[in-house]
């Protein structure tokens, strides 16, 4: 255990000394009461607008009134099934497992532990990490009401309607949820979510008879109150935690202020909302197009996010600022470079929390491209892939079918290789395969222990992979592995994390890259990167890793070298798909040249959240210094 006086001043080094302050005062804020004095519960009911005005009023909002939709129709018997399910009470948790919640689920009892949360309780009383509780994403899940939309699609789809199911399930939720209790207001984003997916329910249900005024006049109370909360609440995204939270809920404000010009504090919900959105976007997109919190689903997530904020803008005439558009065109390149064209996978890397928040297509939950050919309609680059459940959400947007001409600047040549030296990160891709290396020097908040993580793809498949994150709430033993050195391509000391884990989200001592060469001949791609790491066992450890792809076989030479004067081994780690364990072919070899023998071990694979599967975890050791291993696909 590291000295607790280093420990704190690597905390206030990495955090600064705004997010310290602000966690602290926020702390004695909620533990004294005055926090909670901030977000009443006894709500008088207030009539901002009544339900003709509103049906009256001139709001443009994205595409989904039935009058504004425009594209052709089609039967989906995947989405008719999973409405069928979702009716007969079967629930579809981060788009994966499906959990039976009955038809009656009363939005506060955890499907996996059995747990009830008290609809009394003031939200600031309520933890989001308690293991008798269980983790409460998956409370959170269904009350994002996310299913609508798929609900939606359906009713399009098939001309059919459920507008009376959807506005009495919203209807049934704000009778267990009372305003500020109960864990569903626990967190802003949750609450920015709901407000989105409901604002999107009530514009296609518009004319239903199911919208009756008293419906209507209680939905608006709680959307009132919701944006409230958000505001009320938003330095805690914008300071304590600042990363996909901070942009979904200060695009709530900006969205509310445009949609509900009636509402008490619209136009500073929108002003204030607008700007801090603005920078947020300027502050957490790099510049080359990645992401802060180095994760490729929560990318997605802002993607979408994007794609909201622009339209809307652009609809009410009072557009993001350039910048925001030029994050999100290198946000756009840097992911199609990362995605397998033939799946739409990008590799599982970084925190997988099973988000998305706005599913607008039946593709499969680890399929990207309906996303980032929406936002690429919605910035006029045109459509980058034309099946029709890749272009079904730029639709959703208001996009006509007519603008998503083919053109896609984008489109990854044969043999290519990219990097993106802000975000750390470096792909080769010919005909056959497509290689991805990661080398960071962090400056905000790692969430896994993967610096210089290798991921390779061949013929579409995933065949080296990240065991990826399977849940936030679980025992030490699988948050290690998963989170740690251990769950990704990469070498450990001593089997430690190459980094200090503290609490929840929390890492000590990030690692530093500290050099990188590339190279490129006609007959293989190479790369060298070093990382200062390992600062909690010793002073000055560096972990060097060589990487050359051969460009006409399926050839891989890897060398890792950790420079310490410790007593502790050297491992090496490999996370071969399953399906390819006999055509994938290692040799390993020490320092002095010597072979050695693989350790076949029992690991994880987890593609979505809340669901892992055993895999092989091929582990190579020596108690020197190197280890060099080639790989090759037979």
């Amino acid at each position: 255990m590291p000295n607790r006086l280093l420990l704190i001043w690597d905390f206030l080094h990495n955090m600064g000394l705004r997010y310290v302050a602000f966690r602290f005062l926020f702390e004695i804020k909620r533990r004294s009461g005055l926090l909670r004095r901030s977000f009443p519960t006894q709500v008088k009911q207030v009539s901002y607008i009544d339900l003709a005005s509103w049906r009256a009023l001139d709001v443009p909002f994205l595409g989904s009134s039935k009058a504004a939709l425009n594209f052709t129709p089609a039967a989906d018997p995947a989405l008719e099934a999973e409405i069928a399910k979702l009716k007969a009470g079967d629930f579809k948790f981060f788009s994966s497992t499906y959990y039976p919640l009955g038809k009656q689920y009363d939005w506060l009892t955890h499907p996996v532990t059995g747990y009830r949360y008290s609809q009394e309780e003031h939200w600031t009383s309520i933890p989001d990490l308690d293991p008798v509780r269980g983790d409460i994403k998956y409370i959170w899940e269904p009350s994002r009401f996310s299913h609508l939309l798929k609900i939606i699609r359906h009713d399009y789809h098939t001309a059919t309607d459920h507008g009376e199911w959807v506005l009495a399930s919203i209807m049934d939720w704000i009778a267990q949820n009372p305003v500020n209790q109960g864990p569903n207001w626990r967190c802003s984003q949750e609450i920015s979510l709901r407000s989105f997916n409901w604002l999107f329910a009530l514009h296609y249900y518009r004319e239903h008879p199911a919208l009756t005024p008293v419906r209507f006049e209680q939905i608006m109370h709680v959307l009132y109150w919701q944006v409230e909360h958000v505001y009320q609440n938003i330095h805690f995204s914008r300071i304590a935690v600042r990363n996909n939270h901070a942009i979904t809920e200060t695009l709530l404000l900006f969205v509310a202020g445009l949609q509900f010009p009636f509402f008490p504090h619209a136009k500073r919900w929108k002003t204030r909302g607008k700007a801090w959105l603005e920078q947020e976007i300027g502050y957490q997109i790099y510049s080359d197009g990645t992401y802060l919190q180095h994760a490729m689903n929560y990318h997605r997530v802002v993607i979408q996010l994007l794609s909201w904020g622009i339209v809307l803008g652009e609809l009410h005439h009072n557009p993001l600022s350039p910048q925001v558009y030029e994050r999100a065109k290198a946000s756009l390149h840097f992911l199609t470079t990362c995605l397998d064209e033939q799946t739409g996978q990008l590799p599982n890397y970084g925190s997988n929390d099973g988000a998305l928040f706005f599913p607008f297509s039946t593709s499969d939950y680890r399929d990207y491209r309906p996303q980032l050919n929406a936002l690429s309609g919605i910035l006029g680059q045109g459509m980058r892939y034309d099946s029709p459940s890749c272009r079904e959400e730029a639709f959703w947007y208001g996009i006509a079918a007519g603008e998503l001409t083919t053109s896609h600047t984008d489109v990854v040549s044969s043999s290519k290789a990219s990097q993106f030296l802000e975000g750390g990160y470096f792909t080769w891709r010919d005909n056959q395969s497509f290689t991805f290396i990661r080398c960071a020097s962090y400056r905000d908040r790692p969430a896994q222990a993967d610096n210089l993580h290798v991921d390779i793809w061949v013929a579409g498949q995933n065949i080296m992979q990240d065991a990826g994150t399977y849940l936030y709430n679980s025992d030490a033993a699988l948050l290690q592995y998963f989170w740690g050195t251990k769950g990704h391509n990469t070498a450990s000391l001593g089997g430690h994390d190459q980094m200090f884990k503290g609490g929840r989200f929390i890492w000590f001592f990030w690692s530093k890259a500290t050099a990188v060469t590339t190279e490129e001949t006609d007959d293989y791609w190479f790369f060298k990167g070093t990382i200062a790491c390992y600062r909690h066992l010793g002073k000055s450890i560096m972990h060097t890793r060589s990487v050359k792809k051969f460009k006409h076989k399926l050839v891989w030479e890897i060398q890792d070298s950790i420079s310490h004067s410790l007593d502790l081994p050297m491992l090496q780690y490999w996370h071969p798909a399953s399906s390819w364990g006999d055509k994938i072919r290692f040799l390993a070899t020490d320092e002095a040249g010597q072979i050695l023998a693989p350790d076949i071990q029992e690991g994880w694979y987890s593609p979505y959240y809340g669901y892992k599967e055993p895999a092989p975890l091929v582990v190579f050791q020596t108690a020197g210094k190197m280890i060099t291993t080639q790989i090759s696909i037979v």
